[in-house]
């Protein structure tokens, strides 16, 4: 009996040390708060410590914070706070973590199982008893195959996210650039327009000119001024929609200024055939969909493999009352009523999903890509019309000058000729902004634009707050 007593303490104690090994992790709350989240996103801004170890990483910077915030600095900017890219970068680790999970080998288990003899001594019978599972034809190497594949997938998936991120980045800040040069021209032209009104208001009371051309003109005034006051609502709009595209609050656009410099730049031509391979084979979201038809792939390698049973070594010990006796147990599954045929057609229809979802994707950017080589085209065609057209006003209007110098034309068809030229200039202005927005669609069809910054797979927030506690260095 004591000896029984002896047995059992022992293989409660290796079993206690074996479940607390040391490497077995521990819970930590981290509790997550709403309040706390809307302090930490309303105290972002571009002047955060941070972001300026981040941009100097990653670019140059002649000055802290910048005189002028780039599309290059505004694109890492919202690297390092827009929210989208924390959710990408989480799915990443979760992928990951999975590619961990799927190389690990199933544990062995003990089971101890004494018994009592009523009716000869001495009376306990004890026994210990291992299973121990071997998998076969190659099942752990196709989970860790699909989940490598996955993990791909989920980085590209990261990069395809960033890009959308920069997209957006260069939309609302070429939708501040228009608005600002619309509101420049229209200004000019309301001043030439007032002037107008006011010289035919003079002429009307000498007799020169009648009502009607007087009221012309003050419609046209009034309708200048309206297009002004939509082109400062555009303004401050696209400076909201900006701050939203970077990740932070309206507030810290509050006194930034911004380089367009990049908007007054147009590619000379675009090599249609480098293009479409581009696209068609080099595109973030056309890889990430390659990844997951080859995680589809052994995902149904997996399913044949399960066609065959694993194995269970089952060794044993008992204590047979004064008998040692050992045992060596193999236990294998009957595939006799399942041949795991339901999982394995799932799979294949799931492969097949992905082929169609591929070749329908790679047909969708081939679309996008050749639409927005005709739009990018056209546009830039049709801005060239409209700096010829405003090219030859401008010939007019200094022939003008010169006939009001020499008496031939009042001052009343100088501004007239002034309002047509201003005009174009307008024109001008939108098909420029036109052929920019055309440009961005092409970049976003081969998701490549020139100078792109790539988007750093750990968030470089995170990394800051770690600096600042003095535990690790940005990278």
């Amino acid at each position: 009996m004591r000896r029984a007593l002896a047995y059992l303490v022992s293989f409660v104690a290796v079993t206690n040390c074996l479940v607390s090994l040391p490497g077995c992790a521990r819970f930590h709350s981290r509790p997550l708060s709403a309040e706390k989240a809307r302090a930490d996103f309303e105290s972002r801004t571009l002047s955060d410590p941070g972001l300026k170890v981040f941009l100097e990483t990653n670019a140059t910077l002649p000055s802290w914070p910048p005189v002028s915030w780039n599309i290059t600095n505004l694109t890492l900017a919202a690297f390092y706070f827009h929210p989208d890219l924390d959710v990408a970068r989480a799915q990443l680790l979760s992928a990951r973590a999975s590619r961990v999970a799927a190389g690990e080998r199933p544990n062995p288990s003990v089971s101890w199982s004494p018994e009592f003899d009523t009716t000869t001594a001495p009376l306990w019978i004890l026994g210990v008893n291992f299973d121990i599972p071997i998998e076969t034809m190659g099942k752990r190497g196709h989970r860790i195959a699909q989940a490598t594949h996955l993990s791909t997938a989920a980085r590209l998936h990261l990069a395809e996210t960033a890009w959308q991120v920069r997209s957006r980045v260069r939309k609302r800040l070429l939708a501040i650039y228009a608005a600002e040069q619309t509101q420049t021209l229209l200004k000019k032209l309301e001043a030439i327009q007032s002037e107008t009104a006011r010289l035919l208001e003079a002429q009307l009371e000498a007799g020169a000119v009648s009502a009607f051309e007087v009221t012309q003109s003050r419609i046209a005034l009034n309708q200048t001024r309206f297009a002004l006051l939509d082109a400062q609502k555009e303004t401050a709009l696209a400076r909201l929609q900006l701050a939203d595209a970077l990740g932070v609050p309206p507030s810290a656009l509050g006194d930034v200024s911004f380089d367009f410099e990049s908007f007054k730049q147009f590619p000379a031509a675009v090599p249609e055939m480098a293009a479409r391979r581009q696209a068609l084979v080099s595109r973030a979201d056309i890889l990430a969909a390659l990844a997951e038809y080859a995680a589809a792939e052994s995902a149904l390698e997996l399913e044949i493999a399960k066609q065959y049973p694993n194995v269970h070594l089952s060794p044993g010990y008992q204590l047979d009352q004064t008998d040692n006796k050992w045992a060596l147990g193999l236990t294998v599954e009957l595939p006799i009523l399942s041949h795991n045929q339901g999982a394995i057609a799932a799979a294949e229809a799931k492969r097949t999903e992905l082929a169609s979802r591929f070749n329908a994707l790679q047909a969708r950017v081939l679309s996008e890509l050749e639409q927005a080589i005709a739009a990018y085209r056209a546009a830039v065609h049709k801005a060239e019309a409209a700096g010829s057209l405003t090219h030859e006003l401008e010939t007019q209007l200094r022939t003008a000058q010169g006939m009001l110098e020499a008496g031939e034309i009042s001052r009343v068809e100088l501004a007239q000729r002034q309002v047509e030229l201003t005009t174009a200039l307008v024109a001008q202005r939108t098909a420029l902004l036109n052929a920019q927005e055309a440009l961005g669609a092409l970049e976003d069809a081969l998701q490549s634009p020139a100078g792109s910054a790539a988007v750093p797979e750990n968030s470089p927030r995170t990394q800051a707050e770690a600096v600042s506690r003095g535990r690790t260095r940005l990278k």
